[in-house]
């Protein structure tokens, strides 16, 4: 019930104020916390170093 009614609550929210704007921002910083996530191996971080 925690973070599953969450995620509703936040879609619920975008639906009814029409704040879509905020869905590609919340997008692009969940994809760089899973950036963060996988790089923490010794295995990727060279590759991740040449993206930036």
């Amino acid at each position: 019930m925690g973070k599953i009614s969450i995620l509703k609550e936040f879609w619920e929210f975008l639906k009814e104020r029409k704040k879509w704007w905020l869905l590609p921002i919340i997008i692009v910083l969940l994809l760089l916390g899973l950036l963060i996530i996988f790089t923490e191996s010794a295995a990727v971080a060279p590759f991740v170093y040449t993206l930036f």
